[in-house]
């Protein structure tokens, strides 16, 4: 297909995603479905636009003469993030748009003087397009960030890196490097078990799945955002911990490989379903001390005998996700209020049934992969009112003993001194909310 042929294919899949309100995997996915005759380059680069297009849908439909991106064309976002993701010129974007077979029809002359325009028309632009988030996030977003609010959202709208783990249980970073040293790769600059490959200029990343260092267990896809929470939980080795909310496995394998398979560590999820790739991640890893419980029916607990026996209770809460909106970037256009309703009430739930399996002096790491303050202080806070016998960890408590490149991360803390905030404008990395608690004797 050639890049004219693209950009349509992409307009009509961002169209798809718009008027009916679904995943942009879904959409994509079914495009390639009824369409064999498009290659995996032509795929990869038609996803491509549309994420660029989704991360910056608020302002591109404003710098095309939409007030609201809602009113916006798929046409327009897309001639609007050409020019805001990709700094294409409105020359360069009308080249594409010759209205040949399979390209875009010609740019009209309100297109084209907009395109040409389009950094001084963003000049006056609220906030929520500025940074390419939903009106309606505005006041959280504003207390937890003040001035600094477009400059974090403006990062939240790019694209990010792809970014590996090394597992200690299979070798060093020296030796990960070594192996994927074709692909440049380079060390990520706070985990000392990072690895950060960058995206090409059509936004595909290596194809890391296929490499043997992963293959064999060596590395594995995580942000390195998530391996600084699961780092800063503070698990030592030959503690207990529960993975309350496991999912894939990713803070699971973490730990496992941080204590060097040294302790015991229970992993489980209410959605069983989620828990099925962690058994194959296990294998690779090579990991021995992880015992995963999975609830039998709804309702079940299958901690049940655990209360009280763990040093650690790790808690990657149901939230949001706002912080990794750099990957999921159609997300942030169907959150709604009510979703973060049913957010505020799970992670009460979850974090009363955390403290259960808690012993004296023991901990609870609570994580999010959100910004609002909703979900994270207030959360935290909420609970202390209720459990006194509780207390927070200061941020210098948090980072004490490691390394001086991950202990500067103390100079990230919540406002209210409940935890640390990582974003992509801050760390580099997807946006997280870390707050470890303490339970007094």
């Amino acid at each position: 297909m050639t890049p004219a042929a693209r950009l349509s294919a992409a307009i009509e899949v961002l169209g798809d995603i718009v008027a009916r309100r679904r995943p942009a995997a879904d959409a994509l996915k079914d495009w390639g479905l009824a369409r064999r005759f498009a290659g995996s380059k032509d795929r990869a680069a038609i996803a491509s636009l549309v994420y660029d297009a989704l991360r910056r849908r608020a302002s591109a439909a404003w710098i095309m003469g939409a007030p609201h991106f809602e009113e916006a064309s798929a046409r327009a976002v897309l001639l609007g993030a050409l020019r805001l993701a990709r700094r294409m010129s409105a020359k360069s974007i009308g080249e594409l748009c010759d209205g040949s077979r399979f390209a875009p029809a010609p740019l009209t002359c309100d297109e084209h003087q907009r395109l040409d325009a389009a950094e001084l028309s963003l000049a006056d632009a609220p906030s929520p397009v500025i940074g390419d988030f939903p009106e309606w996030l505005s006041p959280s977003l504003e207390n937890e960030f003040g001035a600094s609010l477009a400059v974090e959202m403006q990062a939240l709208a790019r694209r990010a890196p792809l970014d590996l783990r090394v597992n200690a249980l299979k070798g060093t970073r020296e030796k990960a490097l070594a192996a994927l040293a074709h692909i440049d790769p380079v060390a990520t600059p706070f985990s000392p078990f990072g690895i950060r490959l960058t995206h090409g200029e059509d936004g595909r990343g290596p194809s890391v799945h296929s490499e043997p260092a992963f293959l064999d267990g060596l590395v594995e896809i995580q942000d390195e955002g998530s391996q600084l929470v699961s780092l800063l939980a503070g698990m030592k080795p030959g503690e207990t911990a529960i993975d309350l909310c496991a999912g894939g496995g990713g803070k699971t394998l973490a730990l496992a490989a941080f204590t060097r398979d040294e302790g015991r560590i229970i992993a489980t999820d209410e959605d069983q379903r989620r828990l099925a790739p962690l058994h194959g991640r296990l294998q690779r890893s090579g990991a021995r001390n992880v015992e995963l419980r999975t609830p039998r029916r709804r309702g079940d607990e299958p901690l049940a005998g655990l209360e009280e026996q763990a040093d650690l209770v790790l808690v990657d809460a149901p939230c949001t996700g706002i912080g990794t909106w750099r990957r999921n970037p159609d997300a942030k256009w169907r959150l709604r209020p009510g979703s973060l309703d049913r957010r505020l009430m799970e992670q009460e739930v979850v974090l009363e049934r955390a403290a259960r399996f808690v012993k004296p002096s023991g901990r609870i790491a609570y994580i999010t992969c959100s910004l609002l303050p909703e979900e994270n202080e207030a959360r935290v806070t909420s609970f202390l009112e209720r459990c006194p016998n509780w207390r927070t960890l200061p941020s210098d408590r948090l980072v004490a003993g490691f390394s001086p490149e991950l202990a500067v991360l103390a100079a990230h803390g919540a406002r209210q001194g409940a935890g640390l905030v990582l974003t992509p404008a801050r760390t580099g990395t997807d946006g997280f909310f870390i707050s470890v608690l303490e339970r007094l004797k």
